[in-house]
């Protein structure tokens, strides 16, 4: 086949002719470098894409996460809340039982206190009354003792006034001298006790009776003659009286002589308690002059009752006895001011 004269020369060169023109190449070059500018930026491009959508499916799940750590800690602190709430409900609660202990301790050592004072004052009532009606200051001073003892050991600096009252009335028991009232009334008791056994004179006087025994021993007769001597001797007996002034009483007047004794030793017994002493020896001397005269002094129950009838109207019961009404009034005035500092 022949080629064409024309396009043989339309083609000078060869079919690459056209790239030894500069432009042609500089457009080419261009050409190339855009696209391989666009290619690069299309590369760079989807990187770029899948770096995006790497980082927001890490920023996704980052977002799942924190999510999930902001549901977590909106759990924590809605359990916090929760335990804070029932710490404040649980604080208020133990400080309204910190105040309720507050107030029953308060309450309590109130009424121990309270107790304290009443026991004290009872002890000072009962030493009162063994001063007053016994006279006895050994127990009046150990009952003062016990209640200054009673203050010492409920430890309260307030009872300090009252402790410094009762050293005082302690003090001054300390100094008196006892008197044992109780004692002495106890041996009028024993005198008066012993009064109905007393024997009188004509009783110690008068002849024994011949025993049983003997007289069964004796005859008929014998025995006859000595029951009519007997009721012979007794028509008339013939008594040595030692004493002049002593007087024989009939069985009649015995019984208002014993009741008339144990009047008289009664009064000296109230005498005792009332610590009159020239009253008390009175009737005690005619006591003991009434035994002295109609009983006899030869039997061992009437000594002793002369023996102590004597001690008796030797004691000396005029003692003035001190009194404990300061400490009683201190501790009702301090039992009063506390009533009124509680109202």
């Amino acid at each position: 086949m022949e080629e064409h004269p024309a396009l043989t020369q339309s083609r000078p060169g060869g079919p690459f002719a056209w790239l030894k023109n500069p432009l042609v190449f500089a457009l080419l070059l261009l050409t190339l470098a855009l696209a391989w500018n666009w290619y690069d930026s299309r590369v760079q491009m989807g990187a770029l894409r899948e770096e995006l959508a790497r980082r927001l499916r890490d920023s996704d799940s980052d977002s799942r996460d924190a999510k999930l750590v902001a549901r977590q800690t909106q759990e924590v602190v809605r359990e916090a809340q929760t335990r804070l709430n029932q710490l404040e409900a649980k604080l208020a609660e133990s400080q309204n039982q910190q105040v309720a202990l507050e107030a029953l301790y308060q309450e309590l050592s109130r009424n121990r206190d309270e107790w304290v004072l009443a026991e004290v004052e009872q002890i000072l009532v009962i030493a009162a009354q063994q001063l007053q009606l016994a006279g006895n200051v050994q127990a009046a001073l150990l009952a003062m003792q016990t209640a200054d003892a009673r203050l010492a050991r409920s430890d309260r600096q307030q009872f300090t006034p009252l402790r410094k009252v009762l050293a005082k009335d302690i003090e001054r028991l300390k100094a008196t001298s006892n008197l044992d009232l109780a004692g002495l009334v106890l041996k009028l008791e024993q005198v008066l006790a012993q009064v109905d056994s007393l024997p009188l004179v004509e009783e110690a006087r008068a002849a024994p009776a011949p025993a049983a025994a003997a007289r069964a021993e004796q005859g008929f007769w014998s025995r006859i003659g000595t029951e009519v001597w007997d009721e012979l001797k007794q028509l008339v007996r013939v008594q040595n009286v030692e004493r002049p002034e002593r007087v024989l009483l009939a069985p009649s007047q015995s019984f208002f002589l014993r009741e008339n004794l144990k009047l008289r030793l009664l009064n000296a017994r109230l005498a005792l308690m009332q610590r009159e002493q020239l009253t008390f020896r009175d009737d005690l001397n005619a006591a003991q002059s009434w035994v002295s005269r109609y009983f006899d002094l030869h039997a061992k129950p009437t000594v002793a009752v002369l023996a102590s009838l004597k001690q008796l109207g030797a004691s000396a019961i005029s003692i003035e006895m001190p009194s404990i009404g300061e400490s009683l009034s201190a501790v009702r005035n301090y039992k009063i001011s506390r009533e009124k500092a509680s109202r």
